[in-house]
């Protein structure tokens, strides 16, 4: 009959009710079984040693009525008719051996077949009475056909009387066993017929929080990260329900975490102004940003597809493959061609920096119009130390003549001296810009050698001692370690001059230069400490721009041309190094160059 409307629709149990119910009832029928078998187990013990205990009565008055005699072949008839009588009277079969073992009378063998019998001497019991003990022993008796339970003993106190024996038949304990078997098979049935609906009671509820459990999971399985388990008691469904909760709270907030990280990801890949192409293991697609579209021109979804069927360049193909297989990032150039040419910077990095790898990430730097600007600025140069040679001719020609000529000796000489000092301070302006236009192109050549920069540095000082001597000025060399760094000495012969000198310019008389020599690492560290003015806070950011002066007047006044701090960063960052700066006014300034320490 179909199931009224409205009503709830009978649930099956499930597989796990069904195991949990079928472990119950095994359990049950185990311990009924058990139980059972210990019941008829004992039954069967005390039935056997009552059985032994009223044998052992009947066989001391059978001995009592023989008279306790030596049993004999001669006495065979009337041994026969006593046996017949005591067994009779016990209703236990009773046998007489000799103590040779032979069977001199049986109750249960007529005497006509005593003779046929075998002898009894090996037998358990018989053995234990011709020693002087009480035997017993339950075996099938091979005379009668039944399994019996033998006892004997001494037919008479001193030894070597031979030996009487008794015997009862097991059937009624068989059947006592029997019996009770079948009382206990009731009995199990019953309490089977009522284990089960218990057992099936017993596993709904037990499995009723685990089923919560399961919906509850497999909803969060399934993106609904609002399901929650009821609150429980501090039992284990208890602290399953506060550990499953709790995983649930924390997958929605790092749910929430990844996706606001994907979406400021995304935003910033498309605000991006570098193409960024991210590729897995296997050489495919993970990522493409729009900009890497716009400088390459690719068609259609680039997500899955290999690497080379969306960006088809030879040299970005061999970048990513150099990448795949090394620690270091790849730095190269690419040209991507095309209505508008670009110049590209290529970095190329695996992902993780050890371990399996998962993937690449190539980042493309359009740097089109610092190539452009770059080239402007060299052209710029160039164009200008050309054209300043020309009034640097004539202003010389002019002081030569002037000098030569009737002008008045005060004035000719002012004049000279006004002509010559532009004249050396032009020289030296396009000597600075020819030589940094050198250092930014990488036209001038470098060759990596050992330095001593301390020795170095005493050579300079040496050579410049005239000068701070002029200014009353304290130079000297403090060797805090070798320091001996890998880099084109005429480099740094360039870098510690050009600092050295401007110490001098801003340091008042009576100040001291120190040159400071170390080593950290695998860097040599070269600091140049002067006592002169100082350079204000807001100064510092711009302190190594070509043509910046803090004291433009000063600067000039010494003949400094804006240029010698430019010279040094560049010089030091072509060697691989950098240079910094700290200073206070009134306190001093403090140049730091790093470059690579020779091995």
């Amino acid at each position: 009959m179909a199931p009224k409307p409205g009503l709830p629709k009978p649930r099956l149990p499930s597989a796990a009710e069904l195991r949990l119910v079928a472990a119950v009832v095994a359990l049950a029928a185990a311990v009924l079984l058990a139980a059972g078998w210990a019941a008829e187990r004992g039954l069967r013990a005390r039935e056997t040693a009552r059985l032994e205990r009223q044998l052992e009565r009947d066989a001391r008055l059978v001995r009592e009525q023989l008279g306790g005699v030596t049993l004999r072949r001669e006495g065979g008839e009337a041994l026969q008719e006593a046996v017949l009588r005591a067994s009779g009277a016990a209703s236990v079969r009773v046998t007489l051996i000799s103590p040779d073992g032979t069977v001199l009378a049986d109750s249960n063998v007529p005497a006509s077949e005593l003779g046929t019998l075998e002898s009894h001497a090996g037998r358990p019991e018989v053995q234990a009475a011709l020693a002087g003990g009480v035997g017993h022993a339950t075996r099938a008796s091979s005379s009668v056909g039944r399994r019996l339970l033998y006892l004997a003993i001494p037919a008479a106190e001193e030894p070597g009387a031979g030996a009487i024996r008794v015997a009862a038949d097991l059937g009624a304990i068989e059947g006592e066993a029997a019996a009770l078997r079948r009382e206990l098979a009731a009995a199990g049935l019953i309490a089977l017929a009522c284990v089960l609906p218990l057992a099936f009671l017993l596993s709904h509820l037990a499995l009723r929080p685990l089923r919560e459990v399961a919906d509850v999971v497999h909803s969060i399985a399934e993106g609904d990260l609002e399901r929650r388990l009821p609150r429980g008691g501090p039992d284990e469904f208890g602290r399953i329900a506060a550990a499953v909760n709790e995983m649930a709270e924390q997958l929605r907030a790092r749910l929430r975490e990844l996706t606001e990280d994907k979406e400021r990801l995304q935003a910033v890949l498309a605000g991006m102004v570098e193409g960024v192409l991210v590729v897995d293991g296997d050489q495919r697609v993970v990522l493409a940003n729009p900009r890497l579209r716009e400088l390459f021109g690719f068609r259609g979804s680039a997500v899955g597809r290999p690497h080379w069927e969306v960006v088809r360049r030879a040299d970005v193909q061999e970048a990513i493959a150099k990448a795949a297989v090394q620690a270091e990032p790849i730095v190269g150039d690419v040209a991507a061609e095309g209505a508008d040419p670009r110049h590209l910077q290529l970095h190329a990095v695996r992902f993780p920096a050890s371990g399996p790898l998962l993937g690449v990430v190539a980042v493309f730097h359009d740097v089109t119009e610092i190539r452009r600007l770059e080239g402007m600025r060299r052209d710029f140069v160039a164009n200008v130390s050309h054209e300043l040679k020309t009034p640097l001719t004539a202003i010389r020609g002019f002081a030569e003549t002037l000098r030569a000529s009737e002008v008045p000796e005060a004035q000719r000489h002012a004049f000279l001296e006004v002509i010559l000092r532009h004249a050396e301070r032009l020289a030296r302006l396009i000597d600075d810009i020819l030589e940094l236009s050198r250092v930014e192109g990488r036209q001038q050549p470098f060759v990596a050698a050992e330095v001593d920069v301390a020795r170095v540095a005493t050579l300079l000082l040496r050579d410049l001692a005239p000068q701070f001597e002029a200014r009353q000025l304290r130079a000297v060399v403090v060797p805090e370690a070798r320091g001996v760094a890998f880099a084109d000495r005429r480099a740094v012969e360039q870098i510690l001059g050009n600092l050295l000198e401007n110490a001098a310019k801003y340091t008042e008389p009576g100040g001291r230069i120190e040159v400071r020599v170390g080593e950290a690492g695998d860097e040599v560290r070269i600091e140049v400490a002067d006592t002169g003015i100082g350079i204000p806070a807001e100064d510092l950011p711009r302190i190594f721009e070509r043509f910046y002066r803090v004291d433009k007047a000063r600067s000039r006044d010494l003949g400094g041309t804006g240029l010698g701090l430019a010279i040094v960063k560049h010089l030091a960052q072509a060697q691989g190094g950098e240079v910094s700066v700290r200073s206070r006014p009134g306190e001093g300034s403090t140049f730091t160059v790093v470059l690579p320490r020779a091995a």
